[in-house]
């Protein structure tokens, strides 16, 4: 019998994951971008800048970004490390790496691209200066293998940025229920024609590790020092682990 996992609030063999999930984000691939807008009020841009702006990544380095769906990140990072840098946009949902890969070319980005498993990396051994994943890790099934393979393909010193959503600020809990559980399904329904969706990515919210598991994961992943930083009164953390 298949070891159980959680798919939002059901419980579900761990082979069903994978494609639940891959459901999902097929179904809201051409929207994600709008959505996010909608749903974060565009703070998810703030979220994301502030992650590249203290990483501390430069010119010539090797950036993995997986999970990387739309490109947001890949392309902040490809403007970091410039010609002499490496970029790679990875996601294991190729209907999002598809608008990713075709956004960045619009652009006139050309980066490398790669439908990739994050438990499973095809990338060598202490080869990136870098790794990131935004909104991606509580999507994943096994998240403690993830962890451990995104430190293998990072060199020493290298650095991990998780960017997720996490515990939210007591207070703010009742508030925030209320908008996760009731406008954000409405919202999917009526601008990307899918409620269901919206309803697991509330949900699958909810079930993320918070801020100090998620970072005694990290330690037990392999990596030397981890510290986070809570952004928006806990609604979303970023977690950086550096490889020793």
């Amino acid at each position: 019998m298949d070891k159980q996992t959680h798919f939002g609030f059901k419980t579900v063999d761990e082979s069903e994951k994978a494609g639940k999930v891959a459901e999902v984000f097929h179904s809201v691939a051409q929207k994600y971008d709008v959505m996010n807008d909608l749903m974060s009020g565009g703070l998810h841009r703030v979220w994301k800048h502030f992650t590249l702006t203290t990483s501390g990544v430069r010119a010539g380095d090797k950036v993995l970004d997986i999970a990387g769906g739309t490109g947001d990140l890949a392309r902040g990072w490809a403007k970091r490390v410039g010609k002499s840098g490496e970029v790679w946009l990875t996601d294991i949902n190729s209907s999002m790496l598809t608008v990713g890969r075709d956004r960045l070319l619009d652009e006139g980005l050309i980066l490398p691209v790669s439908l990739a498993d994050a438990e499973k990396l095809p990338f060598p051994d202490n080869y990136f200066n870098a790794v990131s994943v935004a909104f991606g890790l509580r999507n994943m099934t096994h998240k403690d293998a993830a962890l451990k393979e995104m430190c293998r393909v990072l060199k020493p010193g290298g650095k991990l940025f998780v960017l997720e959503f996490s515990k939210v600020w007591k207070p703010l809990s009742p508030f925030y229920d209320f908008y996760s559980f009731k406008a954000l399904p409405v919202m999917g329904k009526l601008v990307a024609g899918d409620a269901d969706s919206y309803q697991y990515l509330a949900e699958s919210i909810r079930m993320h590790p918070d801020q100090e598991t998620l970072k005694q994961m990290m330690l037990d992943a392999g990596f030397g020092r981890v510290d986070y930083h809570n952004m928006t009164g806990g609604v979303v953390a970023l977690h950086k682990g550096v490889k020793f």
